[in-house]
């Protein structure tokens, strides 16, 4: 402060001395050529206007009473005398001094509102700069002249009265990223073209910052190459990207859970229904076996019953297996009415009061597809539509299953039910992952069997009956020529 003080103390007296000697040299040219008032009162007042400009009110108004002593002592008769005979001349010496003070009033005026003007743009500057972490430098090459802004020192963490150099940046350069940074000097130096790039610094707390550069090539009058540009402290950013790519990672290990609860529920549901058909026929067979006297053909059937389970037990297992390991489905062409009555001896068991009415076709094309997975998705379909009128008790309760040549192209299923039905809202949500109509719903089937049918090239979609409960429809594919 003290020294600032200073310095301009001794601005305003060189001016004054200036616009001193400038009065001098007029009023010596002046009156050697002899030339009168009315001149010298004009080459006066364009000195004290371009001192004006110049310099301050003070030093424009000493130089104005220096040019009013000079008027009357060197041009107003009597000459080389304070005395002045003819009162124009007196006239002509006070309109001098009034509009002198004029104009360096307005003059100093006008450049008191442009320096606010202009410090509060720098002020708004500095600021936004400030809030925005951006600093500004410029660089002028062949002299190595350096200029920053206050936000610049702020981030390199320097006092604002150092004077910025090359070396002062490399010294805040992360040590990994040094030889990169000398690399881009020397290359952009030799090049008159915009650049930029990002590199890190290492603050002497041990704090990492993130700086990105963009800079941009100018001449200056004299052609000299020069860079304007912009230092951005993008270390938040950089912090915040790496918090989204860990929150990307724990999500990522979140799908991978989620896709093992997918399959532990595609286990579960599909094993335990051979089981419950392999105890039910295994408690078929000991009945036969403990009659008086044992009929063996009838165990001999039930024990049939048990190897066709426990093989189908097998082939979900081994399904699953394959899907674990990225194997592609056990694909052969099927008849889709013994996929369909197999289904229904599955779940026969679960009717629960249920009528069953099935429409089956002959002579219908073979399509190809993966038997155990098709069973999934019919006895899925099939245990959701029982489960939809077990509540219903003022109407029957029919599970209707039906198969239709589809527009010559596909195999169309259906499983129908005289259920609760679905609302728009639950139709629009009904296949997504972890959506369920039901208290102990896992959500889950429905979003798999889509996926099954549609791995097949078909759809699978649901829709409204006219009077009560849903239909749900998938299609399959007919197999190149073949038919059942």
């Amino acid at each position: 402060m003290f020294y600032n003080q200073k310095f301009g103390i001794l601005r305003e007296v060189v001016r004054c001395l200036g616009g001193s000697l400038a009065i001098a040299l007029i009023t010596l040219v002046c009156f050697c050529l002899k030339l009168q008032l009315p001149t010298a009162i004009l080459l006066y007042l364009t000195v004290i206007v371009l001192l004006s400009l110049w310099g301050t009110f003070i030093s424009a108004a000493v130089v104005s009473l220096l040019a009013g002593w000079g008027l009357v002592y060197f041009f107003a008769p009597p000459i080389l005398s304070f005395k002045i005979e003819d009162p124009i001349n007196a006239v002509a010496v006070f309109a001098f001094l009034t509009i002198s003070f004029i104009i360096t009033h307005l003059v100093s005026r006008v450049r008191q509102l442009m320096d606010e003007k202009l410090q509060r743009t720098e002020a708004y500057l500095a600021e936004a700069q400030q809030i925005s972490h951006t600093g500004s430098f410029g660089w002028n090459v062949p002299t190595g002249e350096i200029i920053w802004s206050a936000e610049t020192f702020r981030i390199f963490q320097y006092v604002p009265t150092l004077r910025p150099t090359v070396d002062l940046v490399l010294q805040r350069v992360h040590p990994e990223d040094v030889d990169l940074v000398k690399q881009k000097i020397e290359s952009v130096s030799r090049a008159a073209k915009d650049w930029h790039f990002e590199h890190r610094l290492l603050m002497p707390d041990g704090q990492v910052k993130h700086l990105y550069v963009e800079s941009r090539a100018v001449r200056d009058r004299s052609g000299r190459l020069e860079f304007v540009g912009a230092i951005m402290d993008i270390t938040e950013r950089k912090l915040a990207g790496e918090a989204l790519r860990k929150a990307q990672a724990n999500l990522a290990h979140v799908a991978r859970l989620t896709t093992v609860g997918e399959l532990s529920a595609s286990i579960a549901h599909e094993v335990t229904q051979p089981i419950a058909a392999i105890v039910m026929n295994a408690n078929t067979c000991l009945r036969w076996l403990n009659s008086d006297p044992p009929d063996l053909e009838q165990a001999r059937e039930a024990t049939s019953r048990i190897i066709r389970d426990g093989n189908r037990g097998a082939e979900v297992i081994g399904r699953i297996r394959g899907l674990l390991k990225k194997s592609p489905p056990s694909k052969v062409r099927l008849n889709m009415n013994e996929v369909i009555q197999e289904t229904i001896a599955l779940a026969r068991m679960d009717l629960h009061g249920a009528a069953l009415q099935t429409d089956f076709p002959e002579g219908l094309p073979q399509v190809t597809a993966d038997r155990v997975q098709l069973q999934q998705v019919l006895l899925n379909l099939t245990v959701n539509a029982i489960d939809a009128m077990r509540s219903v008790t003022d109407r029957p309760r029919v599970l209707r299953l039906f198969i239709r040549d589809y527009e010559g192209r596909e195999i169309l299923v259906a499983v129908q039910d005289t259920g609760i039905g679905l609302s728009s809202t639950q139709k629009d949500q009904l296949f997504e992952t972890f959506y369920t109509t039901k208290p102990d719903g896992l959500g889950m089937g429905l979003s798999i069997c889509r996926s099954i049918v549609e791995s097949h090239g078909g759809r699978l979609w649901a829709e409204s009956n006219g009077d009560h409960g849903t239909t749900f429809k998938f299609t399959v594919p007919i197999a190149g020529g073949g038919a059942a």
